[in-house]
């Protein structure tokens, strides 16, 4: 991590507190629903967002703590 567009995602997902699709995340932020899926897989991956089910995703303390500039993105 860590791009803009992940930062957004972050975002988006943490000022709703909604568990959201890929689909709503993509509108809100202006970026196609692929490109917001494949970096919401890397996001999982590196536990900054939570699958809650297949398809809804919702911000994780951690990355919420990433927000409020309590912890830093790791490299990759």
């Amino acid at each position: 991590m860590q791009l803009p567009i992940d930062d957004r995602i972050l975002e988006c997902l943490s000022s709703s507190g909604l568990i959201l699709s890929p689909s709503v995340i993509a509108i809100n932020i202006d970026k196609s629903r692929d490109e917001v899926n494949r970096r919401l897989s890397i996001l999982t991956d590196e536990e900054y967002v939570e699958r809650v089910k297949r398809g809804y995703y919702q911000i994780s303390n951690t990355g919420e703590q990433y927000l409020q500039g309590e912890r830093h993105a790791e490299s990759g």
